[in-house]
């Protein structure tokens, strides 16, 4: 089957689009590729390419619309819903994320691709890019997206053998209407976006409508961590869902270099469960483990230098990140600091005995000083990223320390664009540092 949806799957059709962002725009010209009519507006930044069928303006009326597609942070309900939600809720108009449209183009062209639906607190992003890896190292055709990476309805058309490995944040999973999955999964449930939710009940709803329209033939994966994921499970098999309650203490061995850490058991026993209801092998499970690079800037174990190994997790950008990186490793030179969030990383004080050596950067370094004073663990203060770096691999060779890792427990916009900025500018510095420290030893690591 072609990689390309029909050009007339939507054609008699318009769609009113709000908000232009990276999904947004994405989803304005796939349905333009698909022969829909667009009426498109952003409050902020209402700019698209010209097109016939396209329409860019304020949405004031939604006479002759087939569906209103709300880009993931505009609110329909709480904490007050944006006027174009209201008119459609008024005229009874589906408000729709582009998760289900993908489903419906993929079912009107034809096609019986399975899908994969991934959701739950943390993990998320993780979970989707392994499975998505292990299906492609298993030659199984396979397009991820969705809250990671490609907008959902810019992936391409796949055949009856292919799997969509979609990422669904709690917004895009209120907005469902056909989405029907094949196996999805419940990663965790702790408190996020509790001012769109309402509270924590509202939420647990909300990543419940993962599982709607799922049926005997499909599988729910869920954790049983929290109280609210193990009162879904139940309510899940009592619809005749079969479900696979996540055991990550119970796998069998495996190899999987890039997800150090208990955390990141949990993501593997969730890739395997799901891997294996899409009827891969243990054998195809193993290698693609084996294989998975990690993602970028997340416990990502970027250069191996005299038997130190520098690990890049710069998203880590909060106390909760950095705990799952201190307890993946039993001893680290850690670099910390930027601005730092409620708390500092007090919270943090069960793991500092895995901590040999302290570098801290940024405008909160003193801040966090105190707290590693209180505690009797011994830091420098480097300031600088380029500093921390060679501070970090000195100290580490001295010490015999096997790992410098970059866990900022921090915001980085005290130094940095973004957290990927504060990452990529880390790598530099390692390779800066490789550079000026030759050795035969010295390699990449894997």
């Amino acid at each position: 089957m072609s990689n390309a949806f029909p050009p007339d799957l939507f054609a008699g059709e318009k769609f009113a689009i709000l908000g232009l962002g990276r999904n947004g725009a994405a989803v304005a010209a796939a349905l333009l590729s698909m022969g829909a009519s667009v009426q498109a507006w952003d409050d902020k930044n209402p700019s698209l390419p010209e097109h016939e069928r396209l329409t860019v303006a304020p949405i004031t009326s939604l006479d002759g619309i087939t569906a209103l597609v709300l880009s993931p942070g505009i609110p329909h309900h709480l904490p007050q819903p944006h006027p174009a939600a209201l008119l459609a809720q008024e005229a009874g108009i589906p408000i729709l994320s582009d998760a289900d449209l993908l489903f419906q183009a993929v079912r009107r062209a034809g096609s019986k691709a399975r899908f994969a639906a991934i959701t739950g607190t943390n993990g998320k992003s993780t979970t989707t890019a392994l499975l998505a890896h292990i299906l492609t190292q298993a030659g199984r055709p396979c397009a991820a997206g969705g809250n990671l990476g490609t907008a959902s309805l810019a992936l391409p058309l796949l055949g009856d053998d292919g799997v969509y490995v979609i990422e669904m944040s709690s917004y895009m999973l209120e907005r469902l209407q056909t989405f029907h999955a094949d196996t999805a999964c419940l990663l965790n449930l702790t408190p996020d976006h509790l001012d769109r939710h309402g509270d924590m009940a509202g939420y647990a709803a909300a990543k419940t409508h993962i599982f709607d329209r799922m049926s005997a033939d499909d599988l729910a994966v869920i954790s049983q961590d929290d109280t609210y994921c193990r009162t879904i499970t139940h309510e899940i098999a009592q619809r005749g869902i079969p479900t696979h309650r996540l055991a990550p203490e119970a796998l069998p061995p495996f190899s999987a270099p890039a997800l150090p850490g208990q955390h990141n058991r949990q993501n593997i026993a969730t890739a395997w469960a799901m891997a294996k209801h899409l009827e891969l092998s243990d054998d195809l499970i193993h290698s693609g483990l084996a294989t998975f690079p990690g993602l970028a800037h997340r416990l990502q174990a970027i250069r191996t230098l005299h038997g130190v190994t520098f690990v890049n997790d710069s998203k880590a950008t909060n106390a909760e990140a950095t705990a799952k990186a201190l307890d993946a490793y039993p001893r680290v030179i850690w670099i910390a600091g930027g601005q730092a969030k409620s708390g500092g990383i007090s919270s943090l004080s069960p793991w500092f005995n895995r901590v040999s050596h302290a570098i801290l950067i940024g405008q909160d370094a003193p801040l966090l000083a105190q707290t590693l004073d209180e505690h009797s663990v011994p830091y420098t203060i480097s300031q600088t990223l380029n500093r921390a770096v060679p501070d970090a691999y000195a100290t580490a060779r001295q010490h015999g320390v096997p790992t410098v890792l970059l866990s900022p427990a921090c915001a980085s916009f005290d130094q940095f664009r973004s957290f990927e900025d504060r990452g990529t500018q880390f790598e530099r510095a390692c390779t800066t540092l490789a550079q000026n420290t030759p050795s035969p030893h010295e390699g990449k690591a894997i």
